[in-house]
């Protein structure tokens, strides 16, 4: 095999989870390298939330990677599919999005998407332009391609069908919609995370069924796990870093990460190759570099992606003179409270340095809770009128003007 196509798999296998039909992306580097043809590779976003994680950039980086081999990359707005909502890890019914927030969410996402992927090789579609036109009988026929047990083998509906939680008829139509944008599409690869194995073998079927003359390989890339180093990284559980959050909000979370999770964060995010990635474990575990040096490292080259190089320095100085000097930042949010006295638990919450009331309470039990730099212990203090300055752990804060 040539060369530059072995040198290149290994960067695209790089942190995979699992590739589908290796051989048929092999062929498509080949004739790439040898005869400049491009290739189409697929990545679908259903326009349900307005902002990327760092969760999200994994695939995304990914799919840069396979710019600078050949591939025009289909970013597709699911701007159809999104008003039906994909049932995928869910264990009810989702509801629906209406147009006007899913048009919004897309535009959104089309904004965010060109920090990563190159704008010349990329082609942002929407769903619509033929699922619209599909018509009825297009649809019916689309029914007839799968049948309702093999549909029922999909673990989440499987669960829900013993369980006997509702399940629309819509929801079995999601897999069979996503497949046949492939059709439409006509991609050569497409790309998910591993919860959506089911819906992405979903588009090789329908390319075989309605016989368009190639077969989509499939990319699946791992879920990447959350500040908390368990859970998949969402915002929903707020253990996430935002491609919007501000440099130093980026940059004290990254270094709130675990010295094992960091190295996770490097294969995954970082456009270190493999073998500097090593070389910097070695020098890590043999005690010539901190771990928190490293931290930092990665937390400066995905600021600077994100924000700017100037950015990530400026990041980086405001958490050492707020961490070093035991100092409140610069920019802290301010909150105004026109209750008095207002509980410290409500207060931490509105001022949304905490998610609930009772998680505050146990911050507080732990320690975790400064008023004015001054630890608080009573979980039942309740503020009178006047300026505060509220803290949670090292780096969050908020300014509070009880009124």
């Amino acid at each position: 095999m040539d060369m530059r196509i072995q040198n290149a798999l290994k960067e695209i296998k790089r942190g995979i989870s699992e590739i589908i039909d290796e051989e048929r992306i092999g062929t498509l580097l080949k004739n790439y390298f040898e005869k400049g043809e491009t290739f189409l590779v697929k990545a679908g976003f259903d326009p349900t939330a307005p902002d990327l994680h760092l969760g999200h950039t994994v695939l995304l980086q990914k799919m840069a990677l396979l710019q600078k081999f050949g591939a025009v990359v289909q970013f597709l707005i699911g701007d159809f599919t999104g008003m039906i909502g994909d049932p995928t890890g869910k264990n009810e019914t989702r509801k629906k999005l209406t147009r006007e927030v899913v048009l919004a969410n897309a535009q959104s996402y089309k904004e965010q998407v060109f920090k990563i992927l190159d704008p010349a090789k990329t082609v942002v579609m929407f769903n619509s332009e033929w699922l619209n036109s599909l018509g009825a009988s297009g649809l019916i026929e689309l029914t007839t391609t799968f049948s309702v047990a093999r549909m029922l083998e999909r673990e989440d509906f499987e669960k829900r069908y013993k369980s006997q939680m509702p399940i629309s008829i819509s929801e079995f139509l999601y897999p069979l919609l996503q497949g046949y944008d492939s059709v439409a599409m006509k991609s050569d690869i497409e790309m998910g995370g591993t919860d959506q194995k089911f819906n992405l073998l979903m588009g090789r079927h329908m390319q075989r069924t309605y016989n368009i003359g190639k077969e989509q390989a499939v990319i699946m890339m791992p879920l990447l796990e959350g500040l908390d180093g368990v859970n998949k990284m969402s915002k929903s559980l707020g253990n996430y870093i935002g491609v919007t959050d501000i440099p130093s909000e980026m940059f004290g979370k990254m270094l709130s990460i675990s010295d094992e999770l960091m190295w996770r964060y490097y294969e995954l995010l970082s456009t270190k190759s493999l073998e500097e990635i090593a070389l910097l474990k070695n020098e890590v575990e043999s005690g010539s570099v901190h771990p928190k040096h490293a931290k930092e490292m990665i937390a400066l080259e995905i600021i600077e992606r994100y924000h700017g190089k100037v950015e990530a320095l400026e990041a980086k100085a405001e958490f050492d003179r707020v961490h070093s000097q035991n100092e409140i930042p610069t920019d802290i949010e301010t909150f105004t409270c026109n209750e008095s006295p207002i509980w410290i638990a409500k207060a931490l919450v509105d001022c949304g340095l905490e998610i609930s009331t009772s998680q505050a309470r146990r911050d507080i039990k732990q320690g975790a809770v400064k008023l004015d730099q001054e630890k608080v212990d009573d979980e039942q203090l309740q503020l009178e009128c006047g300026e505060y300055i509220l803290q949670v752990g090292k780096r969050k804060f908020a300014r509070l003007k009880v009124q």
